[in-house]
């Protein structure tokens, strides 16, 4: 996964031959895979989905955490916005969330006061699930995310719980490297068709929940593309 500066994507892409913005490359960053209107600037369409949201966003830098186009193809189940203070400490985390049917749906999150000088060293926040992703989990649950503030790795943990069930959790593992022209080809190498494999791995998994029996649980319209 890529983690960029969003006022710094242009540049950003531009550090490979084989990265590009806005245009077709083995791997590309492009505006139409996030929130909001694709022609206005990237922080221009956190700032205005934070103030719908009622949230204050803080006054520094947000790095976004999300899988790039792979030879034009992307699919993002969670991309995480990391809003940080001019402090550098980490204020207010955009959970953006995509389903398999064409559906997207942010999640402002926002951990309790730390206190100006000592944020909390894990970034805890939870939510209401709003759209449909999983045709075996139901609506009724919550999200909660224990988020690392990210360094030499990442870590960002979600259980997805209803009522005081535990219903599923998820966590990943990152490692920092460089963004640079060695690191990128390196990737690549390892990862030549990242996203292609990650809906590849959805699919097979929910073959074989639907093969183990898991009750298949349909969605009301309304729940399949989100809210914004």
């Amino acid at each position: 996964m890529a983690f960029l500066d969003i006022d710094g994507l242009r540049e950003s892409m531009a550090a490979s031959w084989l990265t590009s913005y806005n245009r077709w490359n083995w791997m590309s960053f492009d505006e139409r895979d996030h929130l909001g209107d694709p022609r206005q600037p990237l922080r221009s369409r956190v700032e205005a989905s934070a103030a719908d949201s009622g949230v204050t966003l803080p006054d520094g830098p947000i790095f976004l955490l999300t899988h790039l186009r792979y030879a034009g193809y992307v699919f993002n189940p969670i991309s995480f916005f990391y809003c940080y203070d001019a402090n550098g400490a980490l204020r207010a985390v955009l959970a953006e969330v995509n389903n398999t049917y064409g559906g997207r749906q942010t999640y402002w999150l926002q951990a309790p006061a730390a206190g100006p000088a000592a944020p909390a060293r894990t970034f805890r926040a939870t939510t209401a699930k709003a759209l449909y992703v999983s045709p075996f989990m139901t609506m009724d649950m919550d999200y909660e995310f224990a988020l690392a503030a990210p360094a030499a790795t990442l870590v960002a943990h979600m259980n997805v719980t209803r009522g005081s069930d535990q219903v599923f959790d998820a966590t990943l593992v990152l490692v920092h490297q460089p963004w640079s022209a060695t690191s990128i080809r390196g990737a690549l190498a390892r990862f030549p068709l990242m996203t292609a494999k990650v809906i590849a791995a959805i699919h097979w998994q929910a073959l074989r929940l639907y093969l183990k029996g898991v009750p298949v649980i349909p969605a009301e319209p309304e729940a399949l593309k989100g809210l914004r």
